[in-house]
């Protein structure tokens, strides 16, 4: 921390001496002491400082060796005497010439002993190199280019000072160069185009956007201050200055009131940037253009394009419009602000509208969303208010336009009639007599303004046993119902039938009546199960019997179970004894039975009123039983009323059918076998393959005998075949080419074969495609031009000319 005796200078944190005001030195010097502390050890150095005035009105620092003392906490002491050398400024962009002097060093120990100087450091002997160098006799320090404070703001070098032989003679000491900033750049925007927004109608003052430039220059000198201004607006509507800018933060806020983004949705502002504080003589200028976009607020309520609207509507129909509504609105298209919403206040008290908005036209659509009866109401008068989705802004009123009235007539249509007590459920016993008038299924046609007539008919009645009067609708039975049919579900018939109209077009409607039935005692019980096994002993095991009846409490159990007296043999070998209501159990009444099937009659009667009985055959199974009880194997064929002796014969004919097929097998097998090895047995003679056969026929003579046999051969020659163009081949010619493979006669073959090698021989010349189209003849077997065998047809030579 460096501190001064003197109220007109100052020291800087960096060592730099500068005036607080503005002086004027005196001819003679200015002293003043720097004082220099360091917080943490408590030590304080001071040095002397005189000021000169320099010619030409430049004020000069000269700064020379002086005694430093130190003072710490045990007082002063004599210090050795050190070489202080002031910061070094030099102005950029310098002119020259170079190199230019900038200081001298110089040591009070020159005056004994000859000193040699150098400097080291960034800008000496460091990178860039030898911007600074130094007269290494005289101590005169000189730059040798001109310096930008851009690229470098300052440099840090060390000057040394050493006598002939090289020894030190002074403490290295550090020079300090700032180089001075000259306005050489412009500010530079950071966007050449800025955008902002600004609501519409807002007040004064209002904040809108800020634009920022920087200057490369020295933000602390004028050089770097940068300043701001508007210098044009487009379009100066409604006035030339909507708009201000802070000069030295960039800050644009409205300045006039009136912004409407319906006349002007955008402004485009050029902003100018200045530095040298903004002085437009001396700095250095830039600009940049600021789009600001006027956004929308809900400053213009909705307004119906008429104030009354009609449509109408069929009764019935739903999700059908009836009505559009225009509306017109100033605002942003397609933002809360514009789009509509529609509600109906009055008019429809049972909600039978609605009033949907267009996401395209932002119309208002008026939908049936429940069906209207023209019978109850003919015309609708509604009464529709529009508005936004956003609010409105603050200070705008709804317009008186913003409601409108809508009628809506009725139209009425020919509806179908219906069946006031759908479905219609009646009750009664089953079994009535055909004929019988159950009830009266009539339909209400809702057209009380239409003169119509109703008909009825049958539209499902499964079992077909219902009437229905086509005028009245009334309903009779055309046969017996009975609830034990198939066609009963849960004791209930149902029926549909069909009330039509005879309006234009006509219209009909169904109903269903269904009929519970309500059961008599007309099914006498059954006996379950139809057959059953017991042994032959009585003690060792009973059957088990129950009774089924096909109708309903209190028309079944408890049941009576008893034997027939006749014929006298089943008491005599049966019992039957009751368990319960429902059960019983059949047994043994003799001490043993003869193995077999015995029929045995039991009547069951049931608790009806009147009640029914039926008898029952069970076939019951007497049968030999193991320890168990269980029928054994022989018991039980035993049972079956076969001997042994039947069952031997069984077992044989089973055998003896059983061989006749294994032989048919084997015999079969060698015939097979056969087929393939036996020579052909016919005749050689009767063989028609390769022979000519005899008929008793005679040609026409001697001129039916003229044929050019020539033609039957092969010619000998086949040079002129084979120098043929390709495709061009005489019919009497063997192919050239690869020839079909036809098939080969077995040696020996069997007499079925003839016929398969003759069909496959015909299926291998149709799929020749070197063969000749139509009656040609084929080539089968070439044999050359000519053999050396005689023939075995002598016999030819007897049949003899035509006088024969």
């Amino acid at each position: 921390h460096y501190e001064t005796n003197s109220m007109d200078f100052k020291v800087g944190a960096d060592g730099t001496v500068f005036a607080t005001r503005e002086l004027r030195i005196p001819s003679e010097q200015v002293a003043f002491t720097v004082t220099a502390w360091d917080h943490q050890t408590a030590e304080r150095w001071d040095a002397a400082v005189r000021l000169l005035a320099a010619t030409r009105g430049a004020v000069k620092v000269s700064l020379e060796a002086t005694q430093v003392q130190r003072q710490s906490s045990n007082g002063l002491r004599r210090q050795k005497r050190d070489w202080v050398i002031p910061p070094i400024n030099v102005p950029e962009n310098s002119r020259g010439p170079f190199p230019q002097q900038l200081v001298r060093i110089r040591s009070d120990k020159d005056n004994d002993i000859p000193i040699r100087y150098s400097i080291t450091g960034v800008g000496a002997d460091q990178p860039p190199m030898e911007v600074f160098s130094i007269d290494s006799m005289s101590g005169r320090m000189y730059v040798t280019r001109p310096m930008d404070r851009e690229e470098r703001a300052s440099y840090h070098l060390r000057a040394h000072a050493v006598d002939m032989n090289g020894n030190k003679v002074e403490n290295p000491i550090d020079l300090y160069i700032y180089v001075i900033d000259m306005n050489d750049n412009r500010p530079e925007f950071l966007n050449q185009v800025y955008n902002g927004s600004v609501d519409e109608g807002s007040k004064p003052g209002t904040y809108v956007m800020t634009v920022t430039a920087n200057d490369a220059d020295d933000a602390t000198t004028a050089n770097g201050m940068v300043r701001y201004r508007i210098v044009t607006q487009t379009p100066q509507s409604p006035s030339q200055n909507m708009f201000t800018i802070n000069s030295e933060t960039g800050d644009i806020v409205t300045v006039a009131a009136g912004l409407d983004r319906e006349k002007v949705q955008q402004y485009m502002v050029i902003i100018q940037a200045t530095d040298m504080e903004g002085n437009l003589n001396y700095g250095l200028s830039n600009t940049a253009t600021a789009i600001i976009t006027v956004t929308d607020v809900n400053d213009n309520p909705p307004e119906f394009t008429a104030s009354t609207y009609a449509g109408e509507v069929p009764e019935n129909r739903v999700e059908m419009v009836v009505a559009n509504l225009t509306v017109m609105d100033r605002d942003q298209p397609h933002s809360p602000n514009w789009n509509a919403v529609y509600r109906i206040i009055s008019g429809d008290p049972s909600g039978h509208f609605s009033v949907r908005t267009d996401p395209t036209t932002n119309e208002g659509m008026v939908t049936v969303v429940k069906a209207v009866d023209y019978e109850l109401n003919r015309a609708f008068m509604l009464t529709v208010m529009v508005s936004n989705q956003a609010p409105l802004a603050s200070g705008i009123q709804m317009s008186f336009q913003s409601t409108a009235g809508v009628t809506i007539s009725v139209m009425d249509i020919n509806e179908a009639p219906y069946f006031p007590s759908n479905h219609k459920l009646i009750r009664l016993e089953e079994g009535v007599p055909t004929g019988t008038v159950l009830t009266t299924f009539s339909a209400v046609d809702p057209d009380r303004f239409m003169q119509q007539a109703v008909r009825y008919s049958k539209l499902s009645d499964p079992a077909n046993w219902l009437h229905i009067n086509a005028t009245n609708g009334q309903i009779s039975t055309a046969a017996v119902l009975d609830r034990e049919s198939l066609y009963i579900k849960n004791n209930v018939y149902e029926a549909t039938f069909l009330a039509a109209d005879n309006g234009i077009p006509p219209a009909s409607g169904t109903g269903t009546l269904q009929i519970y039935l309500i059961d008599i005692n007309d099914n006498a019980p059954e006996l379950l199960p139809k057959e059953a096994q017991v042994c032959e002993k009585p003690s060792l095991n009973a059957i088990n019997i129950t009774a089924a009846d096909a109708d309903v409490d209190p028309n079944i159990g408890p049941y009576v179970f008893e034997l027939p007296f006749v014929p006298a043999s089943v008491r005599n070998n049966w019992t039957v004894t009751r368990l319960n209501g429902d059960y019983a159990q059949l047994s043994l009444r003799v001490l043993h039975l003869e193995a077999g099937v015995y029929d045995v009659p039991i009547t069951v009667t049931d608790s009806g009123n009147p009640p029914l009985s039926h008898t029952s055959i069970i076939k019951v199974k007497v049968c030999p039983c193991d320890d168990n009880g269980d029928c054994t194997t022989v018991g039980a064929v035993a049972a079956a009323g076969l001997g042994t002796g039947a069952i031997v014969a069984i077992l044989i004919c089973i055998v003896m059918l059983l061989t006749m097929v294994l032989l048919f097998v084997v015999w079969m097998k060698r015939r097979e076998k056969e087929r393939h090895t036996k020579q052909l047995l016919i005749d050689p003679e009767d063989d028609v393959r390769d022979n000519i056969l005899k008929y008793d026929e005679e040609g026409g003579g001697e001129e039916d005998q003229d044929y050019d046999l020539s033609q039957l051969q092969q010619p000998e020659a086949m040079e002129h075949v084979l120098t043929k163009a390709p495709g061009v081949r005489r019919v009497d010619e063997r192919p050239v080419g690869a020839e079909p493979q036809y098939p080969v006669r077995p040696v020996v073959p069997h007499p079925g074969d003839i016929g398969d090698f003759i069909n496959e021989g015909l299926r291998a010349a149709d799929n020749d495609p070197t063969a000749p189209l139509h009656d040609s003849l084929l080539v089968f077997d070439y044999e050359g031009s000519g053999s050396t065998a005689g023939s075995d047809y002598d016999y030819l030579n007897d049949w003899g000319g035509e006088e024969d």
